[in-house]
């Protein structure tokens, strides 16, 4: 995959941690520097690993999958995107007053990073190695998620929204074109 490629999956990657720490971000009067990248840290260190964890797992599957593969990857990255879009066009901002503790903020992490890990799990399929991605994709999510603390009491929740949205269709994006080389449907 292209540079380019990686860095749209890891900046889609990390949309729906923008969109949970501007959502913090709402909550908190004058976030400190330091503080929003405390938190940027857990959603970057946690949106690292899950990418590994679904790319061993996707590596323990590959060898039944190899004639198929990129079907599944359309399919995965497709649903992760039209979850995104989804989210982004229908939820609410309900978390105003949320406490900002660690467990609440790595089960945060962890429920933005789900995503990441079926991620990894496509890349195993596609036969591409997750060490760069995975540090792309947290190095990204370590920068919008603190940027989205810093951010959230001035700009809400609708930047979140619609950067969601946008990730989605950037993961639908790359599983149509991943299918489309594939197949040979633009070769």
């Amino acid at each position: 995959m292209s540079a380019i490629s990686n860095t749209l999956i890891a900046f889609s990657m990390s949309a729906d941690a923008f969109a949970a720490a501007t959502s913090k971000g709402v909550a908190l009067k004058k976030p400190k520097l330091g503080y929003a990248m405390r938190i940027g840290l857990i959603f970057g260190s946690v949106e690292t690993l899950t990418p590994v964890i679904g790319w061993l797992l996707g590596l323990m599957a590959s060898g039944f999958m190899a004639s198929f593969d990129h079907w599944v990857a359309f399919t995965i990255l497709s649903l992760i995107g039209g979850k995104m879009i989804y989210e982004g066009l229908h939820n609410e901002a309900g978390e105003r007053k949320e406490s900002h503790k660690i467990s609440v903020l790595i089960l945060t992490a962890i429920g933005t990073s789900i995503d990441a890990m079926a991620v990894g799990a496509t890349l195993a399929l596609l036969n591409i190695s997750i060490w760069v991605m995975a540090a792309m994709i947290g190095a990204a999510t370590f920068l919008m998620a603190t940027i989205g603390i810093m951010t959230g009491h001035y700009i809400g929740t609708k930047a979140g929204k619609t950067a969601e949205v946008l990730g989605g269709l950037i993961m639908i994006a790359i599983g149509t074109k991943i299918l489309a080389d594939h197949t040979g449907y633009f070769g």
